[in-house]
């Protein structure tokens, strides 16, 4: 068997246009079965373990044995809390569960800071599939999940349009949208709307993020680290092309898992929306990798939130969510990896949400007082927005430069 799976290719999702005509010519089935009102799960399921299978092989089976050893432990957390919750609702067996589900994510992204080896424990997508399965422990909890069958769990953790890199989606939509086969008309507006985002996907991913990525980038790095200093203007050109790249290749990405979500009937959240035309750094976060920020805001940062209001930790509820912010993005950098500027992109956003609550503050004040004052409010014309804009643009794109990890390369010559 395990020679078998060693024999099978490797083929990296979304990765390159041949890929699209295998998923296409497997999920047309599904998509025509759909059509008049048959969802054929047995062959979805052959689908989608066909896919993730030859997504973590090719010649090792590693990442493949890590899967199975990471779905076990995850079943188990999530039966026992499942039973554990019908009675009884300790927040310690909550967090303690919580964090044993956290484990294998922890023990991937701590072993490279410590030893620069990879985990055995590692597989592509691991971060995507934690998310679900903590929000599915938490929504136990909460009392959203009424009621929960592993196979379910086992059919939402393994979606395989979305298994690698997301968009996340939580376990009561995806269920009930899994259970309700769209209509006829609905079906076919989402068969357009997967057409116009596998064209876009190219557009951004194959195109702009291909000539940025890896035609533009790696000659400015070169003349950017023989230049040398602390900053040069090579720099500021890497600044930009590296955030232009990230953006087209992660959205193309996304479109391309929500347009074969669509041809297996379910609508996956969308992950990005126009983020360049935010007018703040909070808007920002709700434009960007949407089901992240979401997945962090309502299952992070509104409980710690909660919890330091509760435990009146400080006196102003202004300071409570300005700390909320700053450790929500800190621990988000640090979901990034264990490296220092992971972390200092996560601390930037954390403080920059921060001085954006305080100038919304402080503008809300002035315009109170200036209209005490029988003046008018500061103005809100196009030309601001667009200022806005251009200086949200701006900042984002500087906390890009960090995140790319070129400072590193540039300031610690090895």
């Amino acid at each position: 068997m395990m020679d078998f799976l060693k024999q099978l290719p490797h083929i990296e999702p979304y990765g390159n246009p041949q890929y699209f005509l295998y998923v296409i010519t497997a999920t047309l089935p599904i998509f025509i079965g759909l059509f008049f009102k048959k969802r054929f799960a047995w062959y979805e399921i052959l689908v989608s373990l066909f896919f993730i299978v030859t997504m973590l092989t090719g010649g090792k089976t590693n990442q493949l044995a890590a899967l199975g050893i990471y779905l076990i432990w995850q079943m188990v957390l999530v039966l026992f809390y499942k039973q554990y919750r019908k009675s009884k609702d300790g927040k310690w067996v909550f967090y303690l569960v919580s964090f044993l589900s956290l484990l294998p994510i922890i023990f991937v992204k701590v072993q490279p800071a410590i030893n620069g080896t990879q985990s055995l424990l590692g597989f592509v997508g691991i971060s995507y599939l934690t998310f679900r399965s903590v929000g599915i422990i938490i929504e136990l909890r909460d009392g959203v999940i009424k009621d929960l069958k592993m196979w379910e769990y086992l059919r939402f953790l393994l979606f395989m349009p979305t298994f690698s890199s997301g968009p996340i989606d939580r376990f009561k939509r995806f269920n009930e949208n899994y259970q309700t086969i769209p209509e006829r008309d609905e079906l076919l507006d989402m068969l357009a709307e997967s057409v116009r985002y596998i064209m876009w996907g190219f557009l951004y991913k194959f195109i702009l993020a291909h000539i940025l990525g890896e035609i533009l980038l790696p000659p400015l790095k070169n003349l950017a680290l023989q230049t040398g200093g602390v900053f040069n203007y090579y720099v500021v050109a890497i600044m930009y092309t590296f955030g232009l790249e990230l953006f087209f290749d992660f959205a193309g990405y996304s479109m391309f898992a929500i347009a074969i979500s669509n041809l297996m009937g379910i609508r996956s959240p969308i992950n990005f929306n126009k983020p360049f035309l935010s007018r703040d750094l909070k808007e920002f976060w709700n434009r960007w990798h949407m089901s992240l920020s979401f997945w962090f805001r309502d299952f992070v940062f509104m409980r710690m939130v909660m919890v330091m209001t509760r435990k009146k930790l400080f006196k102003n509820r202004n300071v409570t969510s300005s700390v909320a912010y700053i450790l929500n993005m800190l621990l988000m950098g640090f979901w990034h990896g264990i490296t220092w500027f992971y972390i200092v992109y996560g601390l930037f956003h954390g403080v920059g949400l921060v001085i954006n609550d305080a100038w919304v503050r402080k503008k809300k004040t002035l315009n109170k007082e200036r209209k005490k004052a029988g003046r008018p409010p500061f103005p809100e014309n196009r030309w601001i927005q667009l200022l806005d804009m251009v200086i949200t643009f701006h900042v984002v794109m500087v906390s890009f430069l960090i995140f790319s990890g070129f400072l590193n390369d540039l300031w610690f010559k090895k």
